[in-house]
């Protein structure tokens, strides 16, 4: 019977404990693993001892917050779970936060809201803010502000020989860069400083439109981001809804298109730039009204209980009609998907450099193609062939890349992970991860592997 390390002060679960299943489990079960052990960090010098561990022990490591972007089984290996390591302290004179490890968003926010200040958070108030940033961190103010990373101002981290780091431009400069977009390849980020902006509120919701009219509704929105300012943001989603009670009658079993808007500029011009897409036709709802930010996880009202989900995503140079046309063939009301989409509208913040170079990419897209399954038993090769045909059938207006926090379980190949980056700049984190983590300890992931040499 295996017997939980001495050497780890933190409590451990091992297969079979009590409150073992409820470690292992995130968000998404796409992946049924059973990890050889559990770390149940409460402070940095918990995880420092449990990467020394498996350093030791020969064991990669796998991190989780909340289990939202679980990638690769850790099955047999070392998973330390950071979500107990909470906290948030807002300086509203830097405009600044400092986040820790396992803090979800919806805790940034509450932090932050009272001074009228934003972080650049994603669309889902659940996720961990930490793997969201190091990711790239595509949000609702993204495309007046840029990526997440491009506003992290420094990060402490416990790298493969157990010791705590503080990266930042001026401290460990080529660590800073690997990890703001680097993902978990570097270490376990414990620690997080960002920028916040003074945004207290949006005009913001959605407009939901029937099968009748959702080709209108998806012509209609692709070409008015062709002009929309920067503090538009705004993406569409293809969906035929569940029956299902927790749904509002009018959309249960329904296909819907559904345009989710985020504006945080001036109200007026809101209102005025929305209502172009308010004449495509009757709505089965409209949701879209001035907000506190604080609100901001309404606007795409994601399910708040865990799935096991299977995604994929493109990076969309363009979309122009024909593009659109093959997606609604691919995705629309007669389509009859297993899958839904969502396309997300770029540009903006997104396509200019950061203030201080990071490792992500994706800034020649116009548009992210996101396509997400529920998995059912018996069902994944259907499902994978069906999102292949998809993505396939856009590349023609593809940039040949993926954005690493929209990645699936099918995306930890070398070549797609590999999509997510520049040439350069992936060949730039090998060689960063040859230097900082040789053994490749943090390999449980969306991996780089380092060069070899």
């Amino acid at each position: 019977m295996q017997t939980a390390p001495t050497s780890l002060a933190a409590p451990v679960f091992l297969p079979g404990d009590e409150g073992y299943d409820e470690e292992r489990l995130g968000y998404n079960l796409a992946l049924d693993h059973r990890p050889a052990l559990i770390v149940r960090a409460r402070d940095t010098a918990d995880v420092q001892e449990a990467v020394r561990y498996a350093a030791g022990a020969g064991l990669g490591v796998a991190v989780q917050a909340t289990g939202h972007g679980i990638s690769r089984s850790a099955e047999g290996q070392l998973m330390i779970s950071t979500r107990r390591m909470t906290g948030v302290r807002v300086d509203p004179e830097r405009r600044t936060a400092t986040v820790a490890a396992g803090t979800v968003w919806q805790d940034v926010l509450a932090a932050t809201a009272p001074h009228g200040l934003a972080p650049l958070n994603g669309s889902n108030p659940g996720v961990g803010a930490v793997g969201y940033t190091v990711g790239g961190g595509m949000g609702l103010l993204g495309r007046r502000y840029g990526y997440a990373a491009d506003h992290v101002r420094s990060l402490d981290v416990v790298t493969a020989d157990g010791r705590l780091r503080t990266a930042t431009p001026e401290l460990e400069p080529d660590l800073f860069w690997a990890l703001r977009g680097g993902k978990g390849n570097f270490g376990v980020v414990v620690s997080m400083e960002i920028d916040l902006f003074p945004v207290s509120e949006l005009y913001g919701g959605g407009l939901y439109f029937g099968a009748d009219h959702a080709a209108a509704a998806l012509r209609t929105w692709a070409e008015w981001t062709r002009t929309v300012p920067e503090e538009m943001s705004s993406s569409m989603q293809l969906i035929r809804y569940p029956d299902l009670p927790v749904l509002p009658e009018a959309m249960r079993g329904q296909y819907v298109a559904h345009i989710r808007i985020a504006w945080s500029g001036e109200l007026a011009e809101g209102e005025r730039l929305v209502q172009p897409l308010r004449e495509v036709g009757p709505v089965l709802q409209d949701t879209v009204t001035k907000m506190p930010y604080l609100e901001v996880g309404s606007i795409h009202h994601e399910p708040p209980f865990p799935v096991a989900a299977y995604d994929r995503n493109t990076a969309l140079r363009e979309l122009p009609p024909v593009a659109v046309e093959t997606l609604l063939e691919l995705a629309g009301p007669q389509a009859d998907a297993p899958y839904f989409v969502e396309i997300r509208h770029h540009g903006g913040a997104y396509a200019r450099p950061p203030r201080t170079e990071n490792a992500v990419a994706g800034r020649d897209a116009g548009f992210m193609l996101f396509s997400t399954s529920i998995m059912e038993p018996g069902r994944l090769p259907a499902i994978r062939t069906a999102h292949d045909l998809l993505h396939g059938t856009m590349e023609p207006w593809s940039t040949g890349g993926a954005f690493v926090n929209f990645f699936g379980i099918d995306d930890t190949v070398a070549d797609r992970v590999r999509s997510a980056y520049t040439a350069s700049g992936h060949t730039r984190l090998a060689a960063l991860k040859a230097a900082y983590d040789p053994a490749n300890l943090f390999r449980v992931n969306y991996n780089i592997e380092p060069t070899a040499h």
